[in-house]
């Protein structure tokens, strides 16, 4: 999604040519290029698919809604297992029209969860809940801290339902740090992102994710507080955001790898 700009076919190709070893990829545009394509395509390139997003919106009242929502989620194991990656992200969804209550809105998603996990897990999938910056909990997620994520995922086992950790949701808040060692030491770090948080905010705040260095967030000590917990996956950039998206998408990609190397990485890695 950070180079959405470009094809499945040139984002593989950018990749081998930079050295980039793997590739987070959406539901989108791997359904319109073809599921069982799209595997084939990175796994002829070389890459590893580290996760696939985005499964979840899981918080609706109305039967028929909430049936749906929960097939959806069922095929979305599906393509996240035919990609040969064994993580899915979940995105928990907002409250239904009319409501206000949050912890009720959590417990569907802990229902749904509930019917979800073993089916997940009997593929080789685990499903990994992303807390999203509070401003997006009426409309998009209700679970906005990294505290919150694991309260779900800790009902469940390790290998089916883990959190993800991404620097742009969590660097505001002072319990993050204390949660992550929490969740590493449980094996429930699924998927680490990382994004820079530069203001003043756009206009669409949904993609107003900034370009790794431009921000407040020290990306560096994020990835140390990561490693200490013993986390060795993969690590994942993850950048909406309309200016960027109106660049070549080669160009782009070159400098995403550039800053990430500058800003996360320790000399000499």
């Amino acid at each position: 999604m950070t180079v959405k700009q470009l094809s499945l076919p040139e984002l593989t190709e950018a990749c081998v040519r930079l050295g980039v070893p793997a590739v987070g990829l959406w539901r989108e545009p791997v359904q319109a290029y073809g599921v069982q394509a799209a595997a084939r395509l990175v796994r002829d390139a070389g890459l590893v698919v580290t996760s696939l997003c985005r499964g979840g919106f899981l918080t609706a009242t109305d039967p028929g809604q909430r049936a749906a929502a929960l097939a959806d989620n069922r095929a979305a194991v599906d393509e996240a297992a035919a990609l040969g990656t064994d993580t899915l992200v979940l995105v928990s969804g907002g409250l239904p029209p009319g409501s206000r209550d949050l912890p009720a809105a959590r417990e569907r998603v802990a229902d749904a969860l509930a019917e979800l996990a073993p089916y997940a897990g009997e593929r080789g999938v685990r499903l990994a809940i992303e807390p999203l910056h509070p401003m997006f909990a009426s409309d998009r997620c209700v679970v906005s801290t990294l505290d919150q994520a694991l309260e779900l995922a800790e009902r469940f086992p390790a290998d089916q339902v883990g959190v993800v950790v991404d620097t742009y949701h969590l660097w505001w808040d002072d319990r993050a740090p204390a949660a992550v060692a929490r969740a590493g030491a449980a094996g429930r770090i699924h998927s680490f992102q990382l994004a820079d948080w530069v203001t003043p905010l756009p206009a669409g705040v949904l993609n107003g994710r900034g370009q790794l260095g431009e921000g407040a967030v020290d990306l560096r000590e994020w990835r140390e507080r990561v490693d200490a917990t013993g986390y060795r996956g993969l690590i994942e950039v993850e950048l909406f955001n309309d200016e960027l998206w109106a660049r070549d998408g080669v160009d782009l990609l070159t400098e995403v790898a550039e800053r990430f190397v500058t800003h996360a990485l320790r000399s000499g890695e």
